[in-house]
């Protein structure tokens, strides 16, 4: 058995309100959680989610660990252009 007068009141049935709709009820200690987001409207749970390419970084990853297409990597072959090192002149040495 519990303490006396330390432990929060229990709600079995406490309701989670999100958006102004209930959402579903769970055991809390408060009657009421109102939340902004739960698993029916967040994008990872729903499948809408969209990967961001923030300066190319899934473009890099692709190439770097061999899973862009080979119409990607032959593209991106024709785009580079290797700087050839440059031969000290006579002033330098």
């Amino acid at each position: 058995m519990p303490k006396p007068d330390i432990h929060p009141t229990w709600y079995p049935e406490a309701k989670v309100i999100c958006n102004g709709e209930v959402v579903m009820t769970t055991g809390a200690t408060q009657p009421e959680i109102h939340v902004d987001v739960w698993s029916g409207n967040h994008p990872f749970f729903t499948g809408t989610q969209k990967i961001l390419d923030t300066e190319g970084r899934v473009d890099r990853f692709m190439r770097k660990y061999g899973m862009a297409s080979t119409e990607d990597a032959s593209s991106q072959k024709k785009n580079t252009s290797k700087k050839e090192p440059k031969e000290p002149t006579t002033e330098e040495v």
